[in-house]
């Protein structure tokens, strides 16, 4: 029998479910324990899970028995958490952001690095069958030239889901918002698929929340390294919560992912009569239908587990291998940059450049 690897969880806020449903599924894996400073939360997660719970998640990081900590807390908060688990030498599993600023998030890898643990921030979406299929026909060339990549998340958050926490909505401890805490995800593919970011030129505002600090609406147009050019967007007051939107384009080839799904893929190599210069019929090649899962357009509590599950395997795989997981620390920092980035267009009403950013290693 394998020997499995041993989870705990640190934060049972909303997300916490997600991440335990997943440790179960996986044979690999069991979750041991859970912390969190509110003790109602911590044991109802904890009697859905069959596990210890803990109030302070310094107890837990004490055990023998755990491997692996899931760190769920506020963005803010994720260094400090990171630190500790890396000096008690326990891997970690972080939610995205990273952390809210780039020093931070340095700080969380060479940690990391100096405890000989892996780190592994939550992007749980370059493990969707959707993102695989597109990126790897980018890789072998049938896109042809980059020219085009848009991101638009429109969303909807209420004015309850802000005021639920006195941490939702600030700088300090979310880090920003519509952006870094809903759109982070569609950014990160973004890149990932179309290249490394060079500049940006955005505006943000909030226009639709009371008592929030932090965007409810931001608008960006991006110059990509290698020439292309892009659009981002994203909002959480978009009644009542729409699609999350990637769609890039290449000379030779077209892909729409909407809601995690690919519903539209065409190559030029797949083409037929392409004598008409005004378009031309083309198929689809998208295969069947995945499963229908959650998006989180609204309730941040419907998102799908499957591709965190990958994710999670993907940890156990690099700590059996000693290898980095594919989305370690340097990789989850890369959509920190780019939010970054347009946080201080946004502030100056001037173009940023992603080099700019990673001198200041600051989000504000």
């Amino acid at each position: 029998m394998t020997e499995k690897i041993r989870f705990g969880i640190i934060g049972c806020g909303v997300i916490s479910d997600t991440h335990q449903s997943q440790i179960r599924d996986i044979e690999e894996a069991v979750l041991v324990a859970v912390a969190d400073e509110n003790p109602d939360k911590a044991k109802a997660l904890a009697d859905r899970a069959d596990a210890d719970w803990y109030v302070d998640y310094r107890e837990l990081l004490k055990r023998e028995d755990i491997d692996v900590v899931c760190i769920l807390t506020p963005s803010g908060s994720h260094k400090s958490i990171t630190l500790d688990a890396a000096k008690a030498g326990k891997h970690v599993i972080c939610e995205k952001p990273i952390d809210t600023t780039l020093e931070k998030a340095y700080e969380m890898i060479d940690a990391c690095k100096k405890a000989n643990v892996k780190l592994s921030i939550i992007s749980q979406h370059r493990f969707d069958s959707s993102t695989i299929e597109v990126k790897k026909a980018i890789d072998e060339d049938k896109f042809g030239k980059m020219i085009l990549g848009q991101a638009a998340v429109n969303w909807y958050r209420s004015q309850e889901y802000y005021d639920s926490g006195d941490w939702r909505g600030t700088w300090k401890m979310d880090g920003g918002g519509a952006l870094m805490n809903q759109s982070i995800h569609t950014i990160d593919l973004l890149q990932y698929l179309m290249g490394p970011v060079e500049s940006v030129f955005a505006h943000a505002a909030t226009l639709a929340h009371e008592r929030i600090e932090v965007e409810d609406v931001a608008v960006a147009t991006v110059k990509f390294q290698s020439g292309a050019l892009g659009t981002i967007v994203g909002t959480t007051s978009a009644f009542p919560g729409l699609s999350a939107r990637l769609e890039v384009f290449g000379t030779s080839g077209t892909a729409v992912i909407d809601n995690d799904k690919l519903t539209h893929f065409y190559l030029k190599e797949a083409a037929e009569n392409l004598t008409d210069h005004y378009g031309v019929e083309v198929q689809n090649l998208v295969k069947s239908s995945d499963e229908e899962q959650g998006t989180g357009a609204n309730d941040p509590g419907a998102i799908s587990g499957n591709s965190h599950r990958e994710q999670m395997l993907d940890m156990i795989s690099a700590i059996k291998e000693d290898r980095e997981p594919l989305v370690n620390g340097l990789e989850g920092i890369k959509p920190l940059e780019i939010i970054a980035a347009i946080y201080q267009s946004a502030k100056t009403g001037q173009p940023v450049s992603l080099a700019s950013i990673r001198q200041l290693k600051t989000v504000q």
